[in-house]
């Protein structure tokens, strides 16, 4: 088993906007600790040539699986909010010891945006009601006025 993996890693700039980049490190080595990658990634975005400032200068700190290579892929727009104490990378452990494999999808977040956020990154529009087989309208809570994810 190689030591070494391709891995894209989704920065997250905002969940409520779905903002994001994904970066592809190559040559990773999988036996490093998740703080070390972590550090990594951090330094070589804030050098990394065409990524926005907004991206290079932002407090990521938290890093979880979004997708394994031959597996299949969730619907979700930036990431899926299941399976948290799975797919978080935990301090202390190897690449590796976490999950990850060679052409892993990782996204990197600030936790607590994350947390903050999560129960506005569910659907929350309601269905007013259907009329003759088909959709009348939409109920839209009044605290999404104007962030609706569709």
């Amino acid at each position: 088993m190689s030591s070494e993996a391709v891995l894209t890693v989704r920065l997250v700039r905002s969940f409520e906007h779905r903002n994001f980049k994904p970066v592809v490190f190559s040559g990773v080595n999988l036996d490093q600790t998740v703080q070390e990658f972590i550090q990594f990634v951090k330094n070589e975005v804030s050098t990394r040539a065409g990524l926005p400032p907004p991206f290079k200068n932002f407090g990521y700190d938290t890093m979880k699986i979004i997708h394994q290579a031959h597996g299949a892929k969730t619907n979700e727009l930036v990431m899926s909010l299941e399976d948290d104490d799975k797919l978080i990378l935990q301090d202390g452990l190897t690449l590796r010891a976490a999950g990850i494999a060679n052409e892993t999808e990782l996204a990197f977040f600030r936790k607590e945006d994350y947390e903050r956020g999560d129960s506005d990154l569910t659907w929350r529009i309601h269905m007013d009601g259907w009329m003759d087989g088909r959709l009348r309208g939409w109920h839209v809570p009044s605290d999404l006025s104007g962030s609706i994810f569709i």
